[in-house]
């Protein structure tokens, strides 16, 4: 066997390739499943116990050096192949396509530094949510539209489980885990079964936020919002309130701005009204506090909620929402300066 070892040792050493096809074949003869170290290793189990250690410390170093020829022709031809290319290094090369922040991701950053200003963290939570967290906590009845398949994205296998249709559901996790005094907005994104349309998608971005402490009253939501809009939109900016409702909020309302583009005074944008819905609005119900551990009879407060894509498309006069999932470079680029 020993002699054996010895003619491998030579034949690897002397061996020569011309071709890719001659290294495989290389490798093939020597460390494949058949070859030749394979079948020493299969012998080695008949070597007579004193020569054990000797012969397998030998097959060990011959393993080594055939995978080490291996190795040395396989870079040999792969610097060949390198060198072969048919480039010619004098040109210039293809530029990469850089792009910009994207205007969703703009106007999100926006609209959370407006309410930073005035005190409002930042929370964020999970996509993928519970029953409780999005209807239940929220005062959503069974029968509510909401709950049904042809509006919300459940999971399959629990249909418990589901989308969030809206970033709600961490207001109810920060209510659950935070006692007042809660100020903050809640940036994500959220997923409603909706037929895609230049006005709908069935994924979209919110913004939402709360405020829960004593002797909150609808006055500090009118300011609060009063504020964001002008903001957001210029010092000339005026909002009005109308009544809605909501599951999770009472008194509620909807929030309209003067539309930026006419002034006030009717176009296309604005329906000839003068005037563009933004968000909705409302005093949390106090059943709401209740559901998530906050004493309804100590504390009130104020919840508000608004669409990013909504908010984007009034800023920069966007007519389609899908543009802003398309993610054409030419689109994106225009709001570079805006950053």
């Amino acid at each position: 066997m020993l002699q054996k070892i010895e003619n491998l040792h030579a034949a690897i050493a002397a061996f020569k390739a011309q071709s890719k096809e001659e290294v495989e074949q290389f490798r093939l003869t020597f460390l494949s499943k058949k070859g030749e170290l394979n079948n020493l290793f299969s012998e080695f189990k008949n070597v007579a116990n004193e020569q054990k250690k000797e012969i397998g410390a030998k097959i060990n170093v011959l393993k080594n050096a055939a995978q080490a020829k291996f190795d040395e022709l396989q870079a040999t031809f792969a610097s060949t192949e390198t060198q072969n290319l048919d480039i010619d290094v004098s040109l210039p090369g293809n530029p990469l396509q850089l792009g910009s922040r994207h205007p969703l991701s703009i106007i999100k950053q926006q609209i959370i530094d407006i309410f930073a200003r005035i005190g409002f963290t930042v929370s964020e939570g999970q996509e993928m949510e519970d029953d409780w967290h999005v209807f239940s906590a929220l005062n959503f009845p069974d029968e509510h539209p909401a709950r049904d398949m042809q509006d919300t994205f459940f999971i399959e296998k629990n249909p418990d489980i589901l989308l969030r249709t809206h970033t709600s559901s961490v207001q109810v996790r920060v209510m659950e885990k935070t006692q007042p005094p809660i100020r903050a907005v809640f940036p994500g994104r959220v997923f409603r079964n909706e037929a895609i349309s230049a006005r709908a998608h069935c994924i979209f971005h919110q913004v939402e936020g709360l405020y829960i402490d004593k002797n909150v009253s609808f006055a500090d939501l009118k300011q609060t919002l009063l504020f964001f809009a002008k903001e957001m939109f210029g010092a000339d900016t005026q909002i009005r309130l109308r009544p809605s409702y909501f599951p999770f909020t009472e008194p509620s309302a909807e929030m309209d701005i003067s539309c930026s583009l006419c002034g006030g005074t009717g176009c296309n944008v604005c329906k000839h009204s003068g005037w563009v819905e933004i968000l909705g609005c409302g005093m949390v119900d106090p059943q709401v506090l209740e559901n998530c551990g906050i004493d309804s009879k100590v504390y009130t407060g104020f919840a508000f909620g608004m669409g990013v894509e909504r908010i984007t498309m009034l800023k920069y006069g966007i007519k389609d929402i899908r543009l802003f999932f398309e993610n054409d470079l030419r689109f994106i680029r225009q709001f570079s300066a805006a950053q």
